[in-house]
């Protein structure tokens, strides 16, 4: 059993015994400290928070837990049942709350669950806020509520529509010119909530033709939940099965978007954002973010506009942070993950599907076409095996001292950057090992670069 207790969240495995999954205390005494944390952060009001949940088996156990947990504290509860990650930070807001929690584990395997956090804005919760929330937890100094001052729960249906249609009301998006496309869109699921919110945002876009594959919210997931080329074999065929123009996969939470062009090739995952971009910037000029572990396509398409691209620490809650700083138009991760300031900071699965439809109608080329017209990069995922007593961060230093005649980023880990290719490392935070990230033309390269670095690196050890 396994229960991960960090800044973004509380991530664990279901059963077992306290402090080694998320038993019910557990998920009960991580609520407590989020509820309590909330009020140290609001003093003095009747406090809001908006639960939703993916459909996982555990899910209505884990919701019931934190709904009578947070009520028990004197916190109003609007509970979303089955939703999305994204449909929970855009409702946050729109219900003036506190904050709000999603229960899902995102792309991990169904007996996981987790407590996903929000602030008052929709946003994940920062590093720092984070810490003095598990420190709350250890130190189980929670304060419940006398029966007349416990909170209230409200059960709402409306924010499928309310999600939809605000990614509607977007300028970007183009309705006419779906509806006009004609499109026959394939969606995989994989039996959680995205099997509701897909069909539906496709139905308001004016797609006339959907094709269900596992789109049932049972929580029984029929392949391996995450969007990896490997895991799609299924939507592949049935594209091919019956002359789809696009496919659309989701992970549990539909925070990530991963593409099937016409001819069961992939789009790459990498390349969602890239796409998305390309559209936004076409309409709407201006900075771009992306993490550092993600393509360099990105980069050139915004370059090539004549915009500026920067590059963050890895983590969804640095890529934001870093969008407002640089004021970016659009951002995001290359794991799918699509982020569109214009409704909100989170990835959002809904937001990258109407946006790259609308891209796809525009260009009036096929999904492969469209892929193919993107600087083609191939990214190697490596590690090194380090004795654990290495120095690690001295090693590190060392790379970036020896290519300092190449441009280095050092914002997290080491990046280095030679011509068109780059290699990211990063240190384990929980084995001794690092992380051996580059990207080429072509899978071959990619892989060359990376044994040059692990030489460098055995070099230096």
């Amino acid at each position: 059993m396994t229960l991960i207790k960090s800044i973004s969240g509380i991530r664990g495995t279901i059963g077992g015994t306290i402090n080694e999954g998320l038993t019910p205390i557990d998920t009960v005494k991580f609520a407590s400290a989020y509820g309590s944390w909330l009020k140290l952060q609001h003093p003095n009001q009747r406090l809001k928070v908006v639960i939703g949940r993916d459909a996982r088996p555990s899910g209505q156990m884990v919701s019931d837990l934190v709904c009578a947990t947070l009520t028990g504290l004197g916190i109003d509860i609007v509970n979303l049942n089955l939703s999305t990650t994204p449909t929970v930070e855009v409702a946050v807001p729109m219900e003036n709350a506190h904050g709000g929690i999603i229960l899902t584990a995102s792309h991990n395997p169904k007996q996981w669950n987790a407590l996903k956090l929000l602030n008052e804005k929709g946003e994940f919760i920062s590093a720092k806020e984070g810490a003095d929330l598990l420190e709350i937890a250890e130190s189980g100094n929670f304060q419940f509520a006398e029966v007349d001052d416990l909170g209230t729960l409200t059960n709402d249906d409306s924010y499928l529509d309310k999600h939809i249609q605000a990614v509607l009301n977007l300028p970007l998006v183009d309705k006419e010119a779906i509806t006009n496309a004609n499109f026959h869109v394939v969606v995989d699921a994989v039996n959680s909530t995205g099997g509701i919110y897909v069909p539906a945002l496709l139905e308001a876009l004016g797609v006339k033709t959907i094709t269900k594959l596992y789109c049932e919210p049972t929580g029984q997931f029929p392949h391996n939940p995450e969007p990896l080329p490997e895991h799609l074999t299924d939507l592949s065929e049935k594209i091919k099965e019956v002359n789809a123009h696009i496919g659309f996969t989701v992970d549990p939470d539909v925070d990530r978007l991963a593409m099937v062009c016409e001819d069961g090739s992939m789009f790459g995952e990498e390349y969602t954002l890239v796409a998305v971009a390309d559209y936004v910037l076409s309409h709407t000029p201006g900075a771009t973010v992306s993490n550092l572990s993600s393509t360099r396509a990105l980069r050139d398409v915004t370059e090539s506009k004549g915009q500026k691209y920067s590059a963050s620490a890895v983590g969804e809650v640095n890529v934001v942070s870093l969008m407002k700083e640089t004021n970016a138009v659009i951002g995001g991760e290359g794991n799918g993950g699509v982020i569109y300031p214009e409704l909100h900071y989170g990835r959002d699965a809904l937001v990258g599907i109407a946006l790259f439809l609308s891209h796809l109608a525009h260009q009036k080329k096929s999904a492969s076409a469209l892929r193919d017209s993107y600087p083609r990069y191939i990214i190697s995922k490596n590690k090194i095996q380090l004795t654990p007593e290495i120095n690690v961060d001295q090693l590190l230093t060392k790379m970036a001292e020896k290519y300092k005649d190449e441009e280095v980023d050092t914002t997290d880990g080491v990046k280095i950057y030679i011509d068109k290719e780059w290699v990211h490392l990063r240190k384990s935070n929980t084995e001794p090992i690092i992380r051996i990230y580059s990207e080429s033309h072509s899978s071959e390269a990619a892989n060359s670069l990376a044994e040059r670095i692990k030489q460098d690196i055995k070099t230096f050890i």
